[in-house]
């Protein structure tokens, strides 16, 4: 019989690896096979590397770590995929050079999706590798979007289950508290944005609905927004959560804050306790804790 099993594992391991953008052995492990020794991984991504499929850079620091990226091959090859459909292939990581130079970020980014695709299998919900999608683009018009970290899909397993959403935004204090806060507004602009009709045909007309928000295409809900900081100690955070408060107490936001939970939560926190645990604290309310997953409308 053919080895079906390893053939599916291959796809997986490729199709993880470009949507993930980067990842490090031990990610690459946890994401695809946990059950199994780390050894076939490393057989697989190695299969993979001589395919011409995924290629790998090997970091200075931390023990020689390997670093994982698919190569425009296997770019190509994943992208034709029926699971990988609504991916936007990335810009791609050219050579090692251009590899190494954003691997802090993107390793970071994978890290918190392990978080909650470890959570997920640990609580006997639905969450699998490829429900964590790096860089989704929402167009804004006139040239500029909104462009996540991720977008993760969650299925909780209580009261029968219900589909949860999440643009996640990953924080490493490489940029100002403002600019950080500035993100509500630009997600308050998507929240509201409608695409403007081709010239000389009203927004509306006799006996036809408003045209619809461009989020409504792609989602049944607007997904909640999570910032997870990281990169900073303590106070670092404190700064970090006050500012997006005091961006929250803005007027304009706050039928987009009606709609739509904000919660900040620190990396180290995610860790130690799982993104379920109430670790997270609402941009209106900070002096709370919650979990990621809370009601919508206390």
């Amino acid at each position: 019989m053919l080895n079906a099993d390893a053939g599916g594992g291959d796809r997986l391991a490729l199709a993880v690896l470009a949507q993930y953008r980067m990842a490090t052995t031990e990610q690459m492990h946890l994401a695809i096979a946990p059950g199994v020794r780390i050894e076939q991984t490393r057989r697989r991504l190695a299969k993979l590397r001589d395919e011409g499929l995924i290629e790998r850079i090997t970091l200075p620091q931390a023990g020689r770590t390997r670093v994982w990226f698919a190569t425009q091959y296997g770019v190509n090859i994943a992208s034709e995929w029926p699971e990988l459909r609504d991916w936007r292939p990335p810009k791609l990581i050219a050579d090692p050079t251009a590899a190494r130079l954003r691997v802090s970020h993107s390793l970071v980014v994978t890290e918190t999706g392990l978080a909650f695709l470890q959570d997920a299998r640990r609580r006997g919900d639905v969450c699998r590798p490829l429900d964590w999608i790096p860089e989704v683009y929402h167009p804004l018009g006139s040239g500029e979007a909104v462009i996540p970290d991720a977008l993760l899909y969650y299925r909780t397993s209580a009261d029968g289950g219900s589909m949860l959403r999440a643009f996640v935004e990953v924080d490493r204090a490489t940029m100002g508290p403002e600019r950080l806060a500035a993100k509500l507004t630009a997600y308050a602009r998507l929240h509201n944005y409608i695409t403007a009709p081709p010239p000389g045909r009203p927004r509306t007309a006799v006996g036809q609905q408003l045209l619809e928000e461009n989020w409504r295409r792609r989602y049944p809900l607007f997904p909640r927004l999570l910032f997870v900081l990281d990169g900073t100690g303590p106070t670092g955070v404190q700064t970090r959560i006050r500012a997006l408060h005091a961006a929250a107490s803005e007027p304009a936001l706050t039928g987009f804050l009606r709609n739509v939970p904000v919660l900040a939560a620190p990396m180290t926190d995610l860790l130690q306790g799982g993104p379920s645990a109430p670790v997270w604290r609402p941009a209106q309310n900070p002096e709370h804790q919650v979990p990621w997953s809370h009601a919508r409308h206390p």
